[in-house]
């Protein structure tokens, strides 16, 4: 299966459904009572954490979702049926974001973990609503909210205990494939791996979960070799195994490399930088491996970095390695992740603010998202709802913004598209 841990996506609650204006026709009731029933809820679009995936591909070729918009209300008061909600299932640590402003809008890092990505409209209400006292029949009823897209970008962190880092081609496959049941591709070429493993060590009755990232190169953080990709998946690990060849055969300098992967790791992220590291010599089966060993170790070792010297293909060294590792773990605390609710996301929107202007003689425009939407809520084709309309915007203080502005009776206002002639009746 490919490994897709990157997404973008546009998600749509449904839209509210219509109340509708409908009254009584009884025998024996000559002046029946209004009927109109509400509008369903729309649903609602639902990110799910589900343990059995591990790739984001099923949402990388489909790029807008919704979901259902909610029933129209009918006659006799009768409620119209609400929208079915749409889950979209992700792997376990999927982080949702909201991709215009990059706020993070949940981490779903537990199996069940939801989050509701896009709230579905409310239904509008029918003219037996809005029945009142000085209204016995009102012949108006009210459009189910319409809501808006969302763009979101969902990013997945593998879950690990232990992240295997170093350079390309230094036995990072290998070692996972000797200490895990996990079968990396591995084969004797720099970024042989392209997605990164992950493996569960048993050591008596201990066990802990490794992931092997692939190779980091000089300007990973940037995005070379596509380094800033695979250094998401080792954020969320509380140890490092810092793998470095000392074959003598790769041409490189064994210190200069792990010092270029730690800058690497600090240009990244200050988190990254502040692990913890278990130094990984690999490749000593090899015969100028002593020498590059003598010459590496005291830097490490100045480093306060304990060193274990190993051969991932021959299995030498690796038991005391993956014990030292699990009795480290023992002391590194887990993040606690709260087991919460769904988490509900909005947009902010600033809900409360709305502002009139003059956009040139005897034109204006109202923009906000109070009045927009009780416009775009409103049946315009209706009489009645129009004079209810205007009884509103008066009550918001809309009609005196405008006459603030300099409108004045015929004037054309535009709000959320609609245009309307300014009339003062007060």
């Amino acid at each position: 299966m490919q490994f897709v841990d990157q997404v973008e996506i546009i998600v749509k609650g449904g839209d509210g459904g219509n109340g509708i204006v409908a009254f009584r026709h009884e025998k024996f009731v000559p002046h029946g009572g209004p009927s109109g029933g509400n509008g369903g809820r729309g649903g609602n679009v639902i990110i799910e954490a589900d343990g059995r995936l591990n790739t984001l591909v099923d949402l990388r070729y489909k790029k807008r979702y919704a979901a259902e918009r909610g029933g129209d209300g009918g006659p006799n008061d009768k409620h119209g049926r609400n929208g079915r909600d749409l889950v979209l299932k992700v792997p376990v640590g999927t982080v949702v974001y909201e991709a215009d402003t990059g706020r993070m809008i949940a981490d779903l890092t537990y199996e069940g973990a939801r989050c509701v990505a896009a709230r579905g409209g409310e239904g509008g209400r029918g003219n037996a609503s809005f029945a009142s006292s000085t209204n016995r029949t009102p012949r108006f009823a009210e459009k189910g909210e319409p809501v808006e897209e969302v763009r979101l970008r969902l990013e997945l962190k593998l879950l690990a205990d232990v992240g295997i880092v170093g350079y390309p081609n230094v036995g990072k496959s290998t070692l996972i494939s000797k200490i895990s049941s996990a079968k990396p591709k591995i084969a004797d070429y720099p970024f042989t791996t392209l997605v990164p493993n992950l493996g569960v060590v048993r050591v008596d009755d201990r066990s802990f979960v490794v992931a092997d990232i692939p190779g980091l190169i000089e300007g990973a953080h940037e995005g070379a070799g596509l380094g800033d990709q695979f250094l998401r998946h080792i954020e969320r690990t509380r140890l490092l195994v810092h793998m470095i060849d000392v074959s003598g055969l790769s041409g490189r300098d064994a210190s200069h490399d792990f010092d270029s992967i730690n800058h690497e790791l600090a240009a990244y992220s200050k988190k990254l930088a502040a692990l913890p590291q278990i130094a990984a010599l690999n490749k000593i089966d090899m015969p100028g491996s002593a020498e590059v060993v003598r010459a590496v170790r005291p830097h490490l070792e100045e480093r306060g970095l304990e060193v274990f010297e190993i051969s991932a293909l021959t299995g030498q060294g690796l038991q005391p390695l993956i014990y030292r590792i699990a009795d480290r773990l023992e002391s590194l605390p887990r993040e606690e992740t709260p087991v919460e609710e769904t988490v509900r996301f909005t947009v902010d929107r600033e809900a409360d603010s709305w502002k009139a202007r003059k956009v040139e003689n005897g034109r204006f425009e109202v923009v906000g998202r109070p009045v927009e939407m009780l416009v775009a809520r409103t049946d315009t084709q209706n009489e009645y709802a129009l004079r209810r309309l205007h009884r509103r915007l008066e009550k918001m203080g809309v009609i005196r913004a405008l006459k603030d502005e300099g409108a004045v009776d015929g004037d054309l206002v535009t709000i959320k598209g609609v245009e309307f002639d300014f009339r003062d009746e007060a």
